[in-house]
């Protein structure tokens, strides 16, 4: 089977521009390839996982990756999937976010002697004269056809600033610039990154000749790779300050039956034929094979000790009820008020909601205990000294944390 072939058979591969071409980049180790991250936070979220994963497996092939980090269109903001404008960054947040992010990619792609490359649209976008960009990338872009793209009709309703509408143009220019710089000539992004990726190939194309070496891949489930990232109580982060690795582990062993194989097939390195073997499981057996996909993914992120951990800590947990790497939350005295804290603040400090109402509806509907004892009224209190030993805190069948004062 052939790279390629792989990808196709993975799930990974939605749309291309001119398949035989692609292919004969990526079979043969010839792509020079680029995905973009937005610097919104400062950690990358599971909702990132495909994309990255995607990278280590077409550099493993022979080709060479190119991390992008928008340290410029994150200036502007996406206006993909989304009802508002994004909320504006400061230029010292932003290049703290690039800072982090260029850590945590670390782990998954080789940066040494030259195999890959991570650069910052910020080095060219922040740079570009208004006049000039108007001059020599404006005629190339028709706006009725740019209003036709999904990304912006969605937003034509509620208002689409002009900020935003350049986005595409941005993005656009990135590849025509990493084309020139670095002879990249293959971008990979999500389905809802379409039309932004289309306006690269057509730029480079119309610039430069129809001739220029342009193509575009998008993956077909990374928008739903997006939603990936976001649970009841906030977005799952590859950082372990931010996600715990029993977490991180707890996530992906709780995806629901229907989406574990998809997920086993897409995000893990296991041979396909190892995996086709798993599409007659039923029943107990999916279980088995939620927890292949956790450990998996676990180790991927946090290292092969960590992920072990996860898995002993989480199967010591349901069979006993007890865990010693089960994350925990320490209280302050600041966290108590008049020596009192009620269950609902607990449950929005400790991270298992991520507000009271939310608090409130686990506590109403019968979702949430206390050391293995139903917790019913959402009024119930605890004084500091209440958690001297530490205490069990649940919400839902699969959420825990050890509360210590």
């Amino acid at each position: 089977m052939t790279v390629y072939d792989e990808l196709v058979a993975r799930g990974l591969i939605a749309q291309v521009t001119d398949e035989e071409e692609i292919k004969e980049l990526i079979n043969h180790g010839k792509a020079t390839f680029y995905i973009g991250f937005d610097p919104t936070a400062d950690s990358l979220h599971v909702g990132h996982f495909m994309a990255l994963c995607l990278m280590k497996r077409l550099q493993m092939a022979g080709n060479k990756p190119i991390a992008l980090i928008g340290g410029g269109t994150g200036m502007i903001g996406d206006p993909s999937g989304r009802t508002d404008m994004r909320q504006m960054m400061t230029p010292e947040t932003i290049q703290h976010n690039c800072d982090c992010f260029k850590e945590q990619m670390s782990k998954f792609i080789d940066f040494s002697d030259g195999k890959a490359l991570m650069v910052n649209n910020a080095d060219w976008l922040m740079d570009l004269n208004y006049i000039e960009v108007l001059r020599e990338v404006g005629p190339h872009f028709s706006v009725n056809r740019m209003l036709t793209a999904e990304c912006y009709k969605q937003r034509m309703e509620k208002g689409l600033s002009f900020l935003e509408f350049n986005y595409m143009i941005m993005q656009s220019y990135d590849f025509y610039a990493l084309f020139q710089k670095y002879g990249c000539n293959m971008q990979f992004g999500g389905d809802d990154q379409w039309s932004n990726m289309l306006g690269g190939t057509e730029l480079i194309r119309r610039k430069l000749g129809k001739d220029a070496y342009a193509m575009t891949i998008t993956l077909l489930l990374n928008s739903e790779g997006k939603k990936m990232g976001k649970t009841q109580s906030g977005a799952v982060w590859l950082d372990p300050e931010k996600t715990s690795p029993f977490d991180f582990y707890q996530y992906w062993r709780n995806v629901g039956d229907a989406d574990v194989l998809k997920c086993i097939r897409m995000l893990t390195f296991l041979p396909l034929e190892e995996i086709n073997k798993m599409d007659s499981w039923e029943g107990a057996q999916l279980n088995t094979a939620k927890e292949i996909l956790a450990f998996e993914l676990t180790k991927l992120v946090h290292g092969e000790e960590e992920a072990q951990k996860a898995q002993d800590s989480a199967k010591a947990l349901f069979s006993s009820g007890t865990a010693a790497d089960m994350p925990s939350f320490t209280l302050t005295d600041a966290d108590f008020t008049d020596g009192s804290m009620d269950i609902l603040a607990l449950l929005v400090k400790s991270g298992l909601t991520a507000s009271r109402s939310e608090a409130r509806r686990a506590v109403e509907q019968g979702g949430v205990s206390m050391d293995g004892e139903k917790i019913e009224d959402i009024k119930t209190c605890y004084a500091p000294e209440d958690f001297t030993e530490g205490r069990i805190l649940k919400r839902g069948k699969k959420n825990f944390r050890k509360i210590i004062k």
